[in-house]
């Protein structure tokens, strides 16, 4: 089996669908059903059984198919080693990113890399910055962006902080906020702890939702159209004309903030691409270079 066997399996226990896994991997479905039955024929097993609904892999399927991520990180793992035993900076950036910092900041950041190191390959998962603080942690990535304080044994690096802010069309007090709409939106587990923590100790009554929205640039659009007010990272509108903000504090009246890391493990630097795009980003300002 090769790396794009070990791939199939990975993604059709997945999915448990074989025109998504097809899909998934750009194959069409006979080829992808062509290989399936290789496979088998080289185990002289059946893996998997189509039904009803779906794919469903048998005891031997399931196996190989939980031993897929392993394979598949050790394959990586050598080829990156063979790249790094060069003189030349090559291969392929395993990232784990956060979906604020892909919308806003990765894209500029991998352009002004690759403009120095053009021979270098990105795959890149972006999601919530626990997911991706889980990537890192696993070692499924060469290092991940996360916004938010986690608790990471690991180097890290500080990129930038931003401050916590009421933000709203026309201009409110803090008094004011239990009987005005608000709009909240879905974010990551450790920024709405941050702030359900400073409602909670700021007043005694729950506030009052006035929609709910899938993100914070979204909210922060219904916040310009007049229709309640939002708790948002202060990087969000620090260049939004019409706004007025208020800065929150905690109990010891010290500014809330968010601070967005670069994590990795040590292992990381075993790959010369990630140790030079580690070494890379501590020469970028975050907040104004990209």
């Amino acid at each position: 089996m090769n790396e794009r066997d070990w791939l199939i399996l990975k993604v059709l226990y997945e999915k448990k669908n074989i025109t998504k896994t097809a899909e998934s991997l750009y194959i069409s479905q006979p080829s992808l059903t062509k290989r399936i039955q290789q496979i088998e024929q080289e185990y002289g097993r059946t893996l998997v059984v189509r039904g009803a609904k779906g794919v469903q892999f048998t005891t031997e399927g399931e196996y190989l198919a939980k031993c897929a991520d392993e394979m598949l990180e050790r394959l990586y793992r050598i080829k990156d080693h063979i790249l790094s035993m060069g003189e030349e900076v090559s291969g392929t950036l395993r990232l784990g990113v956060s979906n604020y910092i892909t919308r806003h900041k990765l894209p500029v950041l991998l352009r002004l890399f690759g403009e120095q190191f053009p021979k270098v390959n990105y795959k890149v998962h972006t999601g919530w910055s626990r997911d991706v603080f889980n990537l890192v942690y696993n070692q499924e990535v060469h290092a991940g962006i996360v916004r938010g304080d986690y608790n990471w044994p690991g180097p890290k690096q500080l990129l930038f902080e931003e401050n916590l802010c009421i933000v709203s069309k026309e201009k409110i007090g803090l008094h004011d906020l239990p009987s005005l709409p608000r709009i909240e939106y879905e974010t990551d587990s450790l920024l709405k702890k941050m702030i359900d923590h400073w409602w909670s100790g700021t007043f005694s009554k729950p506030p009052l939702l006035g929609m709910e929205v899938d993100k914070a640039d979204t909210c922060k659009e219904m916040v310009l159209n007049g229709l309640g007010y939002g708790i948002l990272p202060s990087v969000l509108v620090e260049h939004s004309e019409g706004l007025h903000q208020i800065n929150l504090k905690d109990e010891f009246g010290n500014p809330l903030v968010r601070r967005t890391w670069l994590l990795y493990h040590e292992e990381a630097l075993q790959s010369k691409a990630a140790k030079e795009f580690i070494q890379f980003v501590q020469t970028i300002d975050f907040k104004n270079q990209l």
